[in-house]
């Protein structure tokens, strides 16, 4: 592990060292460990600037007795984990395969593992079930509470971290590991979450090359029993094409926020691109997935053909009439059905996943890439993991190759919802609001 980052060494500033250490014995005696410290980091991190949380949440665990506190961030293409720095940060770059920091990045589970005498915890920090990062440190000795408290704290700080991302550049810096495209940044700030699960949906999309792509796009929005999503390609490269995914993105929503019908909702946004971009298109797959019964509606609106996952095996492709592309003036767009089992999984790519060139000059191919994707899911992960092992494998298998955008948007539908077992004022699960 690398070298304590300490602010007398660096020059960085301390956070205020204000907080349940300042009261009196009997007051402490009162009150349980883990009630003091999640009261503390609640009672100072609303007015703590962003650079200083992970220096407060140091401070903090380090006062009770933990060693080496680190909090590590993912960094945009998913292949390393980025440490936040600062006093007492104990931060070092790790990368996600291969480490038990990313063991516990990568199946959402705390990890324990020997350490300097002690026992050392690793944390999922989840908002809600997006992945933001792991919050390691180590303990002399470790009981079921220390386990329970740990994990509390890692939710803590994970909310702490989406919470003032919103108005600070300090987390995406940590999170950039090379020059970020201007195209890149704008199809980052239009994504919704990278992640999304409930008890009935398991969902995970990605883009690739993650500091490079331009007209790729998905959005996706889980209302009452429907699941909208979307995956879109926009004609191009660059800002050029960054812009024209935008707008679709922006029509799209608009549409599907009024409640629009599914084949209106494309039309709309085949006049939207016709009107604003004249002589260009964008091809997409729109989508609803009615979780109540499993029965997934979709456009294909000139995407490649989405392919349907039943107990890891590729055993079908969603077929039939498809769409002309957005913008070619197909005013009755096609809207095909199929039926989905409990447990089945959707995978929508965008044609650059199988149409990259090789060194023998074919293409990638739509059978390597089922190959891939019954390699991954024989593992059983979540739709999260599966999707990035499942996107670097495809770089890999291409040698790098990415002349052109590459999205993936997994979907499971693992049961039908359960409504009489939530009390009325339980509201039904969402999606996270961070953009990791």
């Amino acid at each position: 592990m690398a070298e304590d980052q300490h602010a007398d060494d660096r020059g960085e500033e301390q956070a205020p060292t204000i907080g349940f250490r300042d009261r009196d014995d009997a007051a402490i005696r009162e009150e349980s460990l883990g009630e003091r410290v999640l009261g503390s980091l609640l009672d100072r991190a609303h007015l703590i600037p962003p650079r200083l949380v992970g220096p407060l949440v140091a401070q903090e665990l380090t006062a009770i007795g933990c060693r080496k506190v680190s909090i590590h961030l993912q960094d945009y293409d998913q292949h390393t984990l980025q440490p936040l720095r600062g006093t007492l940060l104990h931060a070092e770059v790790l990368p996600i395969d291969g480490t038990a920091t990313g063991r516990a990045f990568a199946t959402e589970e705390p990890v324990e593992t020997e350490d300097d005498g002690g026992t050392r915890l690793h944390l999922p920090m989840l908002d809600g079930s997006d992945r933001v990062g792991v919050l390691s440190f180590t303990l002399d000795r470790v009981n079921e509470h220390d386990r329970r408290l740990a994990q509390r704290l890692a939710g803590l700080v994970a909310d702490l971290v989406v919470t003032k991302n919103e108005y600070t550049d300090t987390f995406a810096q940590i999170r950039t590991t090379q020059p970020m495209s201007l195209a890149a940044q704008l199809q980052w700030q239009t994504l919704p979450p990278l992640s999304m699960k409930t008890p009935e949906l398991d969902l995970a999309g990605i883009l690739e090359p993650a500091y490079e792509v331009g007209g790729d796009c998905f959005d996706y929005a889980y209302d009452h029993h429907t699941l909208h999503l979307a995956v879109f390609d926009a004609m191009g490269h660059g800002l050029e094409a960054a812009t024209m995914s935008t707008v679709v993105t922006a029509a799209y929503r608009h549409g599907r926020r009024a409640g629009v019908e599914l084949a209106q909702l494309c039309a709309e946004m085949d006049r939207v691109v016709a009107t604003t971009y004249p002589g260009r298109f964008a091809t997409a797959h729109v989508g609803q997935l009615d979780t109540r019964d499993g029965v997934l509606t979709y456009v294909n609106a000139g995407h490649p053909s989405a392919l349907l996952v039943r107990h890891g095996t590729v055993v079908d492709e969603l077929t039939g009439p498809t769409t002309r592309p957005l913008g070619l003036g197909d005013r009755e767009p096609r809207v095909e059905k199929v039926q989905l089992e409990p447990g089945d999984r959707v995978l929508f790519f965008t044609d650059g996943v199988v149409e990259e060139r090789l060194d023998g000059g074919e293409q990638f191919g739509e059978h390597r890439l089922r190959e891939l994707i019954e390699q991954s899911a024989s593992d059983g992960l979540r739709a999260p993991e599966t999707i990035r092992r499942l996107s670097h494998a495809l770089v890999d298998a291409r040698r790098g190759r990415t002349s052109d955008d590459a999205s993936l948007l997994l979907v499971e539908w693992k049961q039908p919802p359960h409504d009489d077992e939530l009390s009325p004022d339980i509201p039904e699960a969402r999606p996270t609001s961070d953009r990791s």
